[in-house]
């Protein structure tokens, strides 16, 4: 965008808020709410299934159980998040995984749109990461010992 000088102006993207889709899926700016973000695993994908929240975003959350909703597309998937000294998980969320086709090194950001001591609510935005197939054969990521290695 250029002024009537013909000089070059930034264009105001706070008042906007731009989506970009890529091959189905929607992309947008993260609003400035707290996010966490997670590479899929093994353990997050079958057959175990397993999201846990990461220790550094996990300290903001309660320790209790409360409704979750997880946003993506317009559409809603209800689970419970878990929260224990030991660990803060969602259940339910195979189904989430299941429903929009998500597989190991894919990535998902997880924006915090709610938090209260009733509900939690997740605008999620879906990164796929295909692993070119000559890695696959190599692939562990099961846990922190065995970590996807790239060379």
């Amino acid at each position: 965008m250029v002024d009537e000088m013909g000089e070059p102006q930034m264009e105001d993207l706070s008042t906007s808020n731009p989506v970009i889709e890529l091959e189905g899926d929607e992309f947008w700016p993260l609003s400035g709410k707290p996010f966490f973000d997670v590479v899929l695993t093994k353990t997050t994908i079958k057959p175990m299934y397993q999201l846990v929240v990461p220790g550094k975003f996990s300290a903001t959350l309660p320790s209790c159980s409360i409704p979750t909703v997880l946003t993506f597309q317009g559409k809603n998937w209800e689970m419970t998040y878990h929260g224990s000294s030991n660990y803060k998980k969602l259940d339910n969320w195979k189904v989430f995984a299941i429903d929009n086709n998500l597989k190991v090194g894919d990535a998902c950001v997880f924006e915090q749109l709610e938090c209260s001591s009733t509900r939690l609510v997740f605008r999620v935005q879906i990164l796929r990461g295909d692993i070119p197939s000559e890695f696959l054969d190599r692939l562990d990521g099961d846990n922190v010992d065995t970590p996807i290695v790239l060379e």
